[in-house]
């Protein structure tokens, strides 16, 4: 247990490390899946953010994942563990058999045996999820839930500074060339004297 522990608090630093390291949301999200897969030693990982429309989770990154089984077809919010949507990590033992799995006979396909879903909480809100896949049966403890929550949580704050920073960028790039036609447009009649 306490080896477990050790992992997931150097984990946590990685994932830290990797939030501060980057403002690219394409690396940041790619790093929290590899970490999160390899510290509980299961098959993949994925990062989920909902649609605005809040109807459907589309993959941010994934990892130990098939090419076919994240084109399985949309995830549908309210038939895809909803109950992680409303804040509560959710567990599910056996995928092939449990109903809150969408596509249970594409998860015993890809060899998925357990799922734990947490989800990425930002201001109260839900903005997303943190799946873990397993390919044996696996029953997750507290100190499993605990660490995914938290990491899901980093990633939710991850993600927002990301976005802002490549929003603030674009306004700067824009305002700057605003900048750039302003002084051509003001300095044209000046150049035919």
């Amino acid at each position: 247990m306490v080896r477990a522990e050790c992992n997931y608090c150097r984990t946590l630093r990685e994932v830290a490390i990797a939030i501060n390291s980057s403002l690219n949301p394409d690396v940041v999200p790619h790093s929290i899946v590899e970490s999160v897969a390899k510290a509980l030693g299961v098959k993949g990982c994925s990062l989920m953010t909902l649609t605005p429309d809040k109807n459907a989770l589309v993959h941010s990154a994934t990892y130990g994942l098939s090419e076919s089984y994240l084109k399985k077809g949309p995830l549908s919010a309210d038939k895809s563990m909803a109950e992680a949507l409303q804040g509560k990590s959710v567990a599910i033992y056996d995928a092939a058999t449990d109903e809150r799995i969408q596509f249970r006979d594409e998860a015993k396909n890809e060899g998925i045996a357990s799922i734990l879903c947490s989800p990425m909480i930002l201001r109260e809100e839900v903005i997303g999820v943190i799946r873990v896949y397993t390919s044996d049966p696996r029953r997750f403890n507290l100190d499993d839930i605990y660490f995914v929550e938290t990491v899901a949580n980093l990633g939710a704050i991850a993600l927002e500074n990301a976005h802002m920073y490549d929003s603030i960028k674009k306004d700067r790039d824009a305002f700057c060339q605003d900048m750039l036609e302003w002084r051509a447009a003001r300095w044209k009649p000046w150049m035919r004297m």
